[in-house]
């Protein structure tokens, strides 16, 4: 078995036993009256958790109205106030990892995380892989990250999330895009697109497959760095994988749709586009959001996906464009059990996919409105400036 599909316990099972048999369940997707039952008891569970134990959710959820048909309240934080506070339910001793949301500069999202929390984040995240047969110890295979090469102190959430996702199978090599020049407790990192290709043209000779993990951006600055080179398409060892995540913000005017880059990866390093699957998630929210083979951000069991009117906050229907909300009780060190994104959205039921996945998923439209946030993706997109 993975290392992290290991069973892990809540901090208090008297308290959290529905937290706990929810975050247990294995199938990522399953869906029912069952499952709504369980979650909304969760929610109940770890909603009393945090205003036990936080004074200010405490507040929050006192001038919260309860739900009219009796469900769970859900109160609203928005995401952009973990960049300015920092607010604990449990006590800083309990802190097993620290991690923020930004780049070198700029605010940053303060998150805490005591050991069930990051933990049962990333049993989620294996069990998605886990079903998609992408959990693969018997077979090694070359790793290209677009990401932040390890440095003293880096905290980044990416450069985190990235290298966990090389446990799922064994590394024959590991190369990265941003890689650390020195400089500063987190090092400066400058992109580097010649090392891509390096290291692109010498896995496809190998037998091994390669993954693909981490920022589109990039990955689409490489393969435009390939054609003005001239070099001519590459073929990946059968079994390669992509995996992307993180956004274009700071290059809006540069970015492309995902058919075009996902066609594009086919074209230029043979990777056929079942292979290739964007993912949303954020260091507020840890719920991993993983694209199926049709491209669909289906929310998995362990969360809750609700589309609010900009104007009113009120939920919006199906279809309709919105901010996006996302609830799941699984995290006991931060009251950051509902988050309210940045971005807007919109929001189909699972049948409107057709992949067989019966729960609804969302579409990303963007970033709200304009603002001086920086995301690790602003940050990363700031390396970029010059090198394209």
């Amino acid at each position: 078995m993975n290392p992290h599909l290991a069973p892990v316990g809540v901090p208090d099972p008297a308290l959290l036993p529905h937290v706990q048999q929810l975050c247990d369940l294995t199938d990522p997707y399953a869906s029912g009256p069952a499952e709504d039952e369980l979650f909304a008891a969760a929610m109940a569970e770890i909603n009393a958790w945090h205003t036990e134990r936080s004074p200010f959710f405490r507040s929050l959820y006192a001038a919260t109205p309860a739900a009219e048909d009796g469900a769970y309240r859900t109160p609203l934080v928005h995401a952009n106030f973990f960049k300015r506070h920092e607010v604990l339910s449990i006590p800083r001793e309990d802190v097993e990892l620290h991690l923020t949301s930004s780049g070198t500069t700029g605010q940053k999202s303060q998150m805490f995380f005591d050991h069930w929390t990051i933990r049962s984040a990333q049993r989620m995240v294996a069990r998605i892989f886990e079903r998609n047969g992408w959990i693969t110890p018997e077979q090694e295979v070359n790793y290209l990250l677009y990401s932040y090469e390890p440095a003293p102190s880096l905290n980044l959430g990416t450069a985190f999330t990235d290298n966990y996702l090389c446990d799922f199978a064994p590394a024959r090599s590991v190369e990265y895009a941003l890689r650390n020049t020195g400089g500063g407790a987190g090092g400066d990192h400058e992109f580097d697109p010649f090392g891509c290709i390096a290291a692109l043209r010498r896995f496809e000779r190998d037998d091994a497959p390669v993954r693909i993990l981490g920022f589109p951006a990039f990955l689409w600055f490489t393969l435009e760095r390939m054609r003005a080179m001239g070099v001519p398409p590459l073929r990946l060892p059968e079994g390669s994988l992509v995996v992307l995540g993180g956004g274009w913000k700071g290059h809006a005017d540069r970015r492309i749709g995902k058919e075009e880059l996902y066609a594009r990866v086919t074209e230029q390093l043979g990777v056929p586009a079942e292979r290739i699957r964007d993912t949303f998630g954020s260091v507020e929210h840890c719920i991993p959001y993983i694209e199926c083979e049709r491209h669909r951000l289906h929310a998995p069991v362990w969360s809750r996906v609700t589309i609010r009117s900009t104007r009113t906050l009120e939920p919006l229907p199906y279809g309709e464009r919105g901010y996006l909300h996302l609830v799941s009780p699984y995290i006991t060190s931060v009251p950051a059990q509902s988050v309210v994104m940045g971005d807007l959205a919109s929001l189909q039921p699972g049948e409107a996919c057709g992949c067989g996945l019966r729960t609804p998923w969302f579409t990303v439209h963007g970033r709200a409105g304009v603002s001086r946030n920086r995301s690790c993706a602003v940050a990363a997109a700031e390396l970029m400036k010059g090198m394209a």
